[in-house]
């Protein structure tokens, strides 16, 4: 018989992390941790008894690297991971190469006043495990690059040109849980003269640098975090900075970054509404969006507002959602001019940019 509550396995070489964690999940009333393991050696012989429904891992661990682990775990026993993540720079580089390889979504904890900010991201815990094993595991993970993988070259012939385009064209893009893999579609089958291209990812401070350098190092188009006041070019995306608001305006003819402190938005900052806001203020039937896997409802509204303004909009489809909230509900609002799988998007989005350019060039 199924447990009614989440079962949890903890995951963490500090005994005072693990502690907490548990403690942390049994005070909920849906789930508990059913063990806690201090290697994940230990963990795997856990995992195999308990079967439980979701795993929380600590990226830095004894014995065997956490992202060995997780690669392992996810090829050969997938389960949803939350990975408990350190804030530093390494930290934030392996956050991101977890996520590659199959981790849901990642709490980010202090280096610091560890215990007391543990219990402070108690609610992003738990909502996280929550949403995790609700989640929706992609069958094909990824292996990572290797580290100093070189961008790939501009003549890749399966990577046409979009041709002549208007400069005033933007895409935008909104995601959050599952979203750091599904904007990696997107991004690595545009080619380099694609429109600039605008982005908000529920991520926290200090980790979107490691995302954008990740992408750039992927991409035709360059990555990067977006700088308040700066220039949106065409061939370059701009991921909203964690912790900030992000929003798009006009300096004469240019489109500019606008990146400020500004108010939590549907519980968010960065906010997908926010951005997309100003997409349907100042960019109008010059506007493309995309909204992709996430919990929750950020950017719905402000969709439909785009739409109303003459943008042209996708929204993720189930099946392909490792959630399928944000999109599920854009879709409800009206927002959507075409809900497709995640393979399916870039390519309808350059096959309308160059129907729209009128070139005529086909792969």
């Amino acid at each position: 018989m199924t447990s009614t509550k989440i079962t949890v396995v903890v995951v963490d070489d500090s005994a005072l992390i693990r502690g907490l964690l548990a403690e942390i999940i049994n005070k909920q009333p849906d789930m508990q941790c059913i063990g806690a393991a201090n290697d994940p050696l230990v963990a795997r012989e856990m995992i195999r008894e308990l079967n439980p429904d979701v795993i929380t891992l600590d990226v830095e661990m004894p014995r065997m690297d956490g992202l060995d682990f997780l690669e392992r775990l996810m090829r050969l026993r997938p389960m949803p991971v939350v990975m408990i993540s350190t804030l530093t720079q390494q930290g934030a580089d392996v956050t991101i190469r977890a996520l590659e390889l199959g981790a849901v979504d990642f709490v980010a904890k202090p280096r610091i006043g560890v215990a007391d900010g543990v219990r402070e991201l108690a609610t992003d815990i738990v909502d996280k495990i929550r949403i995790a094993a609700k989640a929706q595991l992609r069958r094909h993970v990824a292996k990572p690059a290797a580290p100093g993988a070189t961008k790939p070259a501009g003549g890749d012939s399966a990577i046409a040109s979009v041709g002549r385009l208007s400069t005033e064209k933007l895409v935008f893009i909104g995601a959050s849980t599952g979203g750091t893999e599904a904007i990696k579609e997107i991004l690595t089958r545009l080619p380099a003269d694609a429109p600039g291209v605008v982005i908000t990812q529920h991520m926290p401070p200090g980790f979107t640098s490691s995302f954008a350098a990740r992408l750039n190092s992927l991409c035709q188009i360059t990555v990067q975090e977006a700088v308040n006041g700066a220039r949106i070019l065409p061939g370059h995306a701009y991921i909203a900075p964690g912790g900030k608001q992000f929003s798009v305006n006009r300096s004469g003819a240019n489109y500019v970054c606008v990146v400020e402190d500004g108010e939590l938005v549907n519980r968010h900052r960065p906010s997908v509404e926010v951005l997309f806001k100003s997409g349907a203020k100042v960019v109008g039937r010059n506007a493309y969006a995309i909204m992709l896997t996430g919990m929750g409802n950020d950017g719905a509204k402000a969709m439909k507002e785009m739409r109303d303004a003459g943008s042209y909009n996708y929204c993720q489809d189930e099946a392909s959602c490792v959630v399928f909230g944000m999109p599920r509900e854009a879709i409800l609002a009206g927002a959507a001019d075409e809900v497709l799988p995640l393979t399916e998007i870039a390519p309808a989005l350059l096959q309308k940019l160059r129907a729209e350019s009128g070139d005529r060039y086909r792969v």
